[in-house]
């Protein structure tokens, strides 16, 4: 199969299943396709139709793959465990109905945490109770996904309790390698304050999936000093076209072909809903870019 690009319905903006923003999931599935990508993710469980028949048919018209899927919920909390669970099995199943493989676990944004993020040093930090009921509900939630006969993959993600470098290590410390894989995100590593090509040197052969994601590091920084909320940050820009921040995707592309990465790489690009800018135009330029480089 080789290294195959797709894209993601965050790059038009979809962020929550619910949001009265989001454009329609067939002009996605559409703009997608005609931005010269031959895969998508699902996006948040309940955008697209959960019918397999439904969704399985607009795909194929389009000639498109379904990857994966994410389940961004809040497995830092407790409280919100039932809604977890609820995001965790529809996703499975949604992503298992059309042989899609990549079930990306991402703990969403905490009040706790939103305010440090890019700021690894002064981030709160869980007690060990806490940590251990989260590594427990990542746990549990892989399981789900295994049984759906999915890859389960840890995303590390700005604003969450799995974010920074040292809690991402510790997490793929607790939980072996053949229950949780990688998704690195390239974007939010540099968010993050560490360098993905480093970080893909040491956990290559654990990393099953890769978001394409660039940053611009001067929005970075105004972000980080003025502790800007990550949606606004979106909506600033932050994450700009590929090739026009810091990220060395040519360094990231060379790894993927020394160590004979056989799958899909995703692009995703977030951005606020209601922006000017043009998310099938982006598509389009990220798709041309990655074809500079290299990718097919």
């Amino acid at each position: 199969m080789a290294i195959q690009i797709g894209n993601a319905p965050c790059s038009w903006g979809v962020e929550f299943a619910d949001d009265a923003r989001n454009p329609p999931w067939q002009t996605v599935l559409d703009e997608c396709r005609a931005a010269g990508y031959g895969g998508i993710e699902l996006g948040p469980v309940g955008f697209m139709p959960e019918d397999p028949s439904v969704l399985g048919d607009a795909l194929a018209q389009r000639e498109l793959k379904l990857i994966g899927g994410v389940v961004f919920r809040a497995f830092h909390d407790p409280g919100q465990w039932d809604d977890v669970l609820d995001g965790a099995k529809r996703t499975a199943a949604a992503l298992a109905a059309h042989g899609a493989r990549h079930f990306v676990l991402i703990d969403s944004i905490s009040p706790r945490r939103a305010p440090t993020a890019g700021r690894p040093i002064e981030a709160e930090q869980m007690d060990a109770a806490e940590w251990a009921g989260f590594v427990d509900r990542i746990r549990t939630v892989a399981k789900i996904g295994a049984d759906h006969g999915l890859i389960a993959e840890i995303h590390p993600h700005a604003g969450g309790f799995c974010d920074f470098e040292d809690e991402t290590e510790r997490l793929l410390d607790e939980i072996p390698a053949d229950t949780l894989c990688i998704c690195l995100d390239t974007g939010h590593a540099h968010y993050a304050g560490f360098d993905p090509v480093v970080f893909m040197k040491r956990h290559m052969q654990r990393i099953t999936y890769v978001h394409f994601k660039d940053i611009d590091p001067a929005v970075k920084a105004r972000t980080i000093a003025d502790r800007t909320d990550f949606y606004e940050a979106c909506g600033n820009g932050i994450f700009c076209n590929l090739g026009d921040g810091e990220a060395d995707l040519p360094a990231v592309r060379d790894l993927l072909l020394q160590s004979e990465y056989d799958g899909w790489c995703t692009v995703e690009q977030d951005c606020d809903p209601t922006s000017a800018v043009s998310p099938v135009d982006d598509a389009r330029a990220n798709r041309d870019y990655l074809t500079s480089i290299g990718f097919s």
